[in-house]
Parts: structure tokens; C-alpha cells; sequence
């Protein structure tokens, strides 16, 4: 559908692989679209068993691309509201939908990126693997459900203390956390991924579909957390906060946050 995400099929097996490898895949408006497009595709596919989602060139992803900014004017209102709507739509197929879906993890997974690989049913992490929530840092709170993905997989105390400090997690705490399912040598996270993905084909579709659509429902909703977002994500895109932590973080300097 576009070169921002790559397709390749393989025994039942689709890998998207996200390629902006010059920015560490950040995640543009762009390429949102075009993953949802291609998760929509596989999840109507009777053909494809199981989805495996993997960034170019050593990296999973770095987060969601930085909006560009004149001075200190905001981002578009609108614009983020698109952002978080696709985000949060490739989030509920990542998690609810019909396919079980794997995160091969090389390299950086911070912010929206870390976000998409929680969200996954198993997370394969090559031990070059960095985890972030990084979002904080620029103003904004943690989205694409992490909030609801992360406490599954960790803890609701790990994740709060993840979520709230935007700690680095590496990727041998990662796997000793739960955060991380397996973790394997550097560069062998996609080849695990794909060994992971064919034994999905010995589990009836329909029961994994079903399975996935209940668990996608609680304890804490996934919905509610999505809503949450909407309402409150919109709001810190627009903060001066979020403009510092933007600047700062392209001047590659601690930002200085007014709580404003």
C-alpha cells in the first residue's frame, strides 16, 4: 500500500514491517494509515493465520513522529485528533481483532512505539531491545492503550512507575517483567517471531478470535481507556508543556516544564 510499510507474506504468515529506518521508524500520520490499511487487509484474509509486526534496520519503532512546529505554535488540533483516532484503531486490531499478532522488538520501542508492541498477543525482544513510555517527557501522557496494555503485561505498580518516570527498561528486565514474552540474541528477534507465529496454526481461528475480542474487554476496558485518551490527549497537544518538550527534544536538551 505504500514504502512506509513494507508486506510480505510467508505460510499464513504477514509481516508488516515499519520503514522510516532514517528516523528509527517513528510513526508518521502517513504510515498509521497505511498500517491500518494493511492490518484491515490481513484481518479479512481467511489466508493469513497470524500477523507479525517488525521495524526496519535494527529498530522497532521510536514513537510517533513529532509534528512539525513554527516557533512556539501549536500543533493542529485536528490533525492529532486523526493521530490518536488511527493510532487507537490499529491498537483495538492489534489487541481485539481476529488474528494473533507478534512484535519481533529490535533496537528502540519508545513512546507510540512501545505502545504497539504491548498491544501485540506476544512480544519477542532481541536483546538489543530498549523500552520507553516515554511520552511524559514531552508533555503528553501515555496513549495507544498503553495504559490498559502495559498493566497486563507487567503489573499495575511496574507499569505506574514506567509510565510516570519514563525509565529506559532493557531488554533483559523486560523479559524477567513480563513485559517482553521471550527474549533472544540481537538480530533474532523477527526469525523467533515467525517460529512463534507458525504454531498458531494448530488453534482454531475462530476460538483465537473469540479469545482475543473477551480479553480485549477487561478487566479495565480497553474502551474506556481509548476514551480516556481522546478526551485528555487533544487537551496536552495543545500545552505549552508539549511545545517545550518538543523543542526540547529536538535541540536535544532537558525540557523545562511549567505545568502548563
Amino acid at each position: 500500500m505504500s514504502e512506509f510499510i513494507l508486506q510480505r507474506e510467508q505460510d499464513g504468515v504477514v509481516v508488516l514491517t515499519l520503514n522510516v529506518p532514517q528516523l528509527r521508524n517513528a510513526i508518521s500520520l502517513e504510515m498509521r494509515e497505511a498500517l491500518l490499511g494493511h492490518l484491515r487487509e490481513a484481518g479479512n484474509n481467511p489466508d493469513i493465520r497470524a500477523v507479525v509486526l517488525t521495524g526496519a534496520r535494527g529498530n522497532f519503532c521510536s514513537g510517533g513522529q513529532l509534528q512539525p512546529t513554527n516557533g512556539a505554535v501549536a500543533p493542529d488540533a485536528q490533525r492529532t485528533k486523526r493521530n490518536i483516532a488511527i493510532l487507537q484503531d490499529i491498537v483495538r486490531l492489534l489487541s481485539g481483532g481476529p488474528k494473533p499478532t507478534i512484535a519481533a522488538v529490535e533496537g528502540y520501542a519508545y513512546g507510540a512505539g512501545m505502545s504497539l508492541a504491548t498491544a501485540c498477543d506476544v512480544l519477542v525482544a532481541g536483546e538489543s531491545a530498549r523500552f520507553c513510555a516515554s511520552f511524559g517527557k514531552i508533555g503528553l501522557m501515555a496513549d495507544a492503550g498503553m495504559l490498559w496494555s502495559l498493566p497486563q503485561r507487567v503489573g499495575p505498580g511496574r507499569a505506574r512507575e514506567m509510565m510516570l518516570t519514563g525509565r529506559i527498561v532493557e531488554a533483559t528486565e523486560a523479559g524477567a517483567l513480563g513485559l517482553a514474552n521471550r527474549v533472544v540474541p540481537a538480530g533474532s528477534a523477527l526469525a523467533t517471531a515467525l517460529e512463534v507465529a507458525a504454531g498458531f496454526a494448530g488453534v482454531a481461528p475462530l476460538a483465537i478470535a473469540a479469545m482475543k475480542r473477551v480479553m480485549a474487554r477487561g478487566p479495565n476496558s480497553l474502551e474506556d481507556v481509548l476514551h480516556a485518551e481522546s478526551d485528555a490527549q487533544p487537551v496536552l497537544a495543545l500545552s505549552q508543556d508539549y511545545v517545550e518538550g518538543r523543542t526540547a527534544f529536538k535541540e536535544k536538551r532537558a525540557p523545562m516544564f511549567r505545568g502548563a
